[in-house]
């Protein structure tokens, strides 16, 4: 009998708490040199907002971090799933910088966050293994394929899947580049299920690392303003990351989509990281254009205009507000083809094909 890998359950997080383009009005940026940016900061706002796309985004409160929004969207999977939490075999979440408790900079992650929200979530059975994913931005996707191997391998059955991240608490209030970053948290639940001709289930995968002269285009690095107390925050070298991504994540597609036999013209959605809405528009014309066509109209369905980036949280949050009706002229019907994919530090990209 034939297998499949079956997301049968989405849950997301989103924090009530608005940040909007113009509650950065009365910053001060400053270049990497040091030196102050001398634009208005009204222009440089516009600037970002005309590039990424970014009209607001979404801090979590004080008494929420990471393992909390976590457990919420891993709660709303598993209601939706309609299992029972106690079969599951595997918790896994992706994040990239732990609990981080508001007004701090400390990282923890020990305990894991997966063993925190096996925790929350009052999960018993031992078998149930917790383990955290650390993959830049494209860890959720990572522990997708992760989990389809394990499937193959006949280690699991079932798996809940989540990204979560409170990157707010990690940024540069002196670097203009801290306005892309948001909070959030996504969540599947994945099935190892007997399949169906033309059912659903994962059809390939994909995934690089390019660690070379790339490895620090995305990484942590010292406040910009001069003088200030010397802490680490989340850095990015937005030209290179954004040339790199131009250059490789079309090609990691089109090789994902070939591993999996499907034609470009087959694929309902692209649910790409959202980063960057202008460098998202590019990697899909660029990957259309590697089969001598043009992307059609509504195949990349953005969240970030609202959202902003919240890392391993973009891509389960997207896929679960389409399939519960939240954005928009986007549906996923039965059969429909989709195509995730994600870019981010390390440099990390990896892809999935999936039929509804």
């Amino acid at each position: 009998m034939q297998f499949a890998s079956i997301i049968t359950g989405t849950g997301a997080y989103i924090p009530n708490k608005i940040q909007k383009n113009a509650d950065f009005s009365d910053a001060a940026f400053y270049e990497p040199t040091g030196l102050p940016i001398l634009a208005q900061t009204k222009l440089v706002i516009e600037k970002l907002k005309n590039i990424t796309g970014i009209s607001e985004r979404r801090y979590a409160p004080a008494h929420i971090n990471a393992s909390d929004m976590a457990a919420v969207a891993g709660w709303q999977a598993l209601t939706d799933s309609a299992i029972d939490p106690e079969t599951l075999d595997q918790i896994v979440v992706a994040h990239n910088f732990g609990d981080i408790s508001y007004g701090t900079m400390q990282s923890q992650n020990v305990p894991s966050l997966a063993c925190r929200v096996k925790h929350i979530l009052g999960i018993n059975r031992p078998e149930c293994i917790a383990y955290d994913v650390l993959v830049g931005c494209p860890g959720w996707l990572h522990a997708v394929i992760q989990s389809h191997a394990w499937f193959k391998a006949g280690m699991a059955q079932k798996v809940l899947l989540i990204g979560t991240e409170a990157l707010s608490r990690v940024i540069d209030p002196a670097d203009r580049n801290s306005m892309i970053f948001s909070d959030g948290a996504g969540a599947i639940v994945l099935e190892h299920q007997p399949a169906k001709i033309k059912g659903p289930g994962i059809l390939g995968c994909c995934a690089q690392t390019h660690s070379t002269e790339e490895l620090s285009y995305i990484n942590m690095g010292k406040g910009y303003k001069p003088n200030e107390e010397e802490r680490l925050f989340i850095k990015m070298k937005g030209r290179k990351v954004y040339e790199y991504a131009l250059k490789q994540v079309p090609l990691a597609m089109k090789e994902c989509l070939d591993k999996s036999g499907v034609s470009i013209n087959e694929v309902n959605k692209i649910l790409i990281h959202q980063a960057n809405e202008k460098m998202d528009e590019e990697i899909i014309r660029r990957l259309y254009g590697l089969y001598g066509t043009t992307p059609p109209q509504n195949i990349m369905p953005m969240s970030i205009q609202w959202l902003g980036n919240s890392s391993v949280a973009t891509i389960p949050t997207l896929y679960h507000l389409i399939q519960h009706h939240k954005i928009a002229g986007h549906q996923l019907s039965e059969g429909a083809i989709v195509l995730f994919a994600s870019v981010g530090a390390g440099m990390n990209i990896n892809a999935v094909c999936y039929r509804v």
